[in-house]
């Protein structure tokens, strides 16, 4: 049996920080059971030097097992524990192109994007094909994209992204910035945006110029329309994974007739969640960050149930509630469909 240690990343969001190393582990035990059967054991937060580790015991890493954990949201650093010496491990992520596609964008109300790669991670892996992360491109759909932190953590992975968001202010600075950073990247691409009401955005492009004009791309369309409506615009059974941020209270909102609380999570789940399951082919995965103050766990379960999804409401799965700010305690919820 041997002892590895993961050094975590810092965060520049100071709150986030203090929770990373808790989320990370509960992130870690996701990958263990989804990936890894299990094998990793003692899974447990210590302090060596000063900095805190999240540390865990196996009978050795493969270099398969080494390139799932390299996607771990908050991974700085691995190491194999040789007495008082620590040993660096290779780390090959999955990422395709310059992290600043994530980190440059800078606005009120940006979801971190560690928590964003963590909540794709979860997702993920809460798929019936977990074990392809590293073969395949996947399919993901954000059904509030806002400014596209999600489509982005979705295009560093190499996979297809799609959303739709309601806010025509949003979508534009979503267009412009992407655009603008594909231009300032050099990145081989072809941008096209049509339609006056329901304005659609597509892009084409490639890690490199060899890649896209050999056909390995990576797609991005979004849709400037209400949530509810993603099924005109989308293929049923097309996504592999669903992943949202609810309202957290401020922003968002699927403006559906004679819903005076769409603006609530429970009230925007409500409407949006069977559109959203039909995106879904079967063995995919919703995943859903909102906030604990306005709506109770119990309640975000029994309505992903009762929209068909089989709900992952125990374990590790229970261990990624954590405070944002005075007015949110984020949390997670997650569920397949058959």
């Amino acid at each position: 049996m041997t002892d590895y240690a993961l050094l975590i990343a810092p965060a520049a969001n100071k709150v986030y920080a203090r929770a990373s190393l808790a989320l990370m582990q509960s992130e870690l035990s996701v990958f263990n059971g989804a990936l890894l059967a299990g094998r990793l054991r003692e899974i447990r937060q210590e302090s060596r030097q000063g900095l805190a580790y999240l540390c865990f015991s196996a009978d050795g890493l493969s270099e398969r097992d080494r390139r799932y954990l390299a996607n771990l949201s908050s991974l700085y650093a691995l190491f194999e524990m040789q007495g008082e010496w620590q040993k660096p491990l290779e780390l090959r992520r999955l990422d395709q192109f310059d992290d600043d596609l994530l980190t440059i964008q800078k606005y009120a109300g940006k979801t971190n994007e560690q928590f964003t790669k963590l909540l794709m991670n979860v997702t993920l892996l809460s798929t019936a094909f977990a074990g392809e992360l590293l073969d395949r491109k996947f399919n993901v759909f954000d059904p509030l994209c806002g400014r596209g932190t999600t489509l982005n953590q979705a295009v560093m992975f190499g996979f297809d992204a799609a959303g739709a968001e309601i806010d025509a202010h949003d979508f534009d600075a979503y267009r412009t910035f992407f655009e603008t950073w594909l231009k300032n990247k050099r990145l081989k691409h072809h941008v096209e945006v049509h339609g006056r009401k329901d304005r659609r955005m597509s892009v084409v492009l490639g890690a490199s110029k060899e890649r896209y004009l050999a056909g390995d791309t990576v797609n991005v369309a979004v849709v400037n329309a209400d949530t509810t409506r993603v099924l005109e615009f989308f293929r049923r059974a097309s996504f592999d994974v669903v992943v949202a941020d609810a309202p957290y209270g401020v922003q968002h909102g699927a403006r559906a007739p004679g819903k005076k609380d769409a603006r609530s999570p429970a009230g925007l789940l409500a409407a949006a969640l069977p559109a959203w399951k039909e995106l879904l082919r079967p063995g995919g995965a919703v995943g859903i960050a909102w906030n604990t103050l306005l709506m109770p766990r119990k309640e975000g379960e029994e309505m992903l149930a009762r929209a068909g999804f089989e709900v992952f409401d125990a374990g590790a799965y229970l261990g990624f509630q954590h405070r944002v700010d005075q007015a949110i305690v984020r949390d997670i919820l997650v569920g397949q469909r058959p």
